[in-house]
């Protein structure tokens, strides 16, 4: 039996503890908040969406960075693998749109209670509001790590870092891991915020457009004539920019060229339709009330917050009669309505951001074990590694496949 330590008690850190504990070592878990699984709790506005229900192929693709690095963790601890043990542990849970699952409860606070419940019934040891200070090693091997109240050692066969990335600080994810492990002589990939909103540079525009989501727009990201992110869902504007599920996922593709360049935000507001078959409808439109002002003959084509700025921006008087509109005006109006252009200038910071990108570098662990390359008995987990994949579930699966494989490896150091 090993004597095992694990830093983080957050999605990685506590799967890490219960598949450690149930291979048969003595676990010890550090957790510098006053509880287990703080981001966990806010995850998904608080019902935590814990997984998504797709084919495990999918999951795949749903990955940004180092999907091919997930093949192992991915089969050895699935998604579906993940619904089990939810349920099998008393915490029943439902499919939503896009495949999300969620807890039927919809707290995040069941999903916690699962794992303290494990933990407990395993006999791990949780030390809450216990902070490390650093890892030590003697000859290329992992010794256990120090504790920063007191310098205190704690001696260790295996340790495993699942400390997270730099979001959300206020739940503790400060970056400790990164320094533990570029002390150990690891390389960073450089940590960028991701699933974050965009600031935009047309600030009036988007604090007047400011209200309730839009669904099912069509969003491109450009760079000049180049797409570089292209998809359907939801968004909204908001004081600063732009957010919405399309929008923190398309933070992810971009983020490293929006620190170069300014890109272009393309929205297509009516994607079910062609050119065409707008260009019908607001015939149709206006044939109906014919008589009726332009500004005021949108209304059932827009949400009404979109219409002014859409008026204004489509260089047709106002008070223009739609009877008198011309065919060109009109053609202008289609066009924009199918392509509002806004400029995306940055990201908000770790703050709002959901995840980071970037962290310890894949190429020095074994993506079998976890385990380090570079030193023997040290593993890693979850987000402080350079994974990260879109919303809907998939990275909190990193955590939990990451986690599960580096726990049950140790049985094999």
């Amino acid at each position: 039996m090993s004597n095992v330590v694990i830093i983080g008690g957050g999605a990685a850190g506590m799967m890490a503890a219960v598949s450690a504990a149930g291979a048969g070592h003595r676990v010890r878990l550090y957790e510098k908040n006053e509880k287990l699984g703080k981001k966990l709790y806010i995850t998904g506005k608080g019902r935590c969406n814990l997984t998504n229900a797709c084919g495990i192929g999918e999951l795949f693709d749903h990955v940004v960075d180092n999907g091919k690095f997930l093949y192992s963790s991915f089969y050895a601890f699935s998604n579906q693998d993940m619904i089990a043990f939810m349920e099998e542990n008393g915490c029943p849970v439902k499919i939503e749109r896009g495949n999300r699952v969620f807890p039927v409860s919809d707290k995040s606070s069941d999903v916690i209670k699962v794992f303290s419940r494990r933990l407990e019934a395993l006999g791990v040891e949780v030390h809450l509001r216990e902070e490390v200070a650093d890892l030590t090693q003697d000859s290329g091997r992992i010794t256990g790590i120090v504790l920063k109240k007191g310098c205190r050692p704690v001696p260790a066969d295996a340790v495993i870092v699942a400390t997270g990335g730099l979001s959300y600080p206020s739940t503790g994810s400060t970056g400790d891991g990164y320094a533990f492990a570029k002390r150990m002589g690891h390389t960073l990939t450089e940590p960028n915020p991701a699933l974050v909103p965009f600031v935009v540079r047309e600030l009036a525009t988007v604090q007047a457009l400011q209200g309730p989501s839009l669904r099912n727009v069509r969003v491109r990201v450009l760079n000049g004539e180049k797409t570089r992110y292209e998809a359907l869902g939801e968004m909204l504007f908001t004081h600063f920019g732009v957010s919405g599920p399309v929008l923190l996922s398309a933070s992810s593709y971009v983020a490293k060229e929006l620190k170069k360049e300014a890109l272009a935000l393309a929205i297509d507001l009516k994607p079910a339709m062609t050119k065409e078959q707008l260009d019908a409808r607001i015939l149709r439109d206006f044939a109906e009330v014919k008589n009726r002002r332009f500004k005021n003959s949108l209304i059932h084509l827009l949400p009404s917050r979109l219409i002014p700025v859409i008026v204004e921006r489509s260089k047709i008087m106002e008070d223009k009669p739609v009877n008198e509109i011309t065919r060109e005006e009109r053609h202008r109006l289609t066009a924009l309505i199918k392509d509002f252009r806004l400029t995306l200038v940055g990201l908000r910071d770790y703050q709002e951001a959901i995840i980071t990108q970037g962290g310890i570098s894949v190429r020095e662990v074994h993506p079998k074990t976890m385990e380090s390359k570079l030193i023997q008995g040290l593993y890693f987990a979850g987000e402080v590694l350079d994974l990260d994949a879109v919303t809907g579930g998939f990275n909190l699966q990193i955590a939990w496949s990451t986690g599960y494989l580096a726990g049950m490896s140790v049985s094999f150091s």
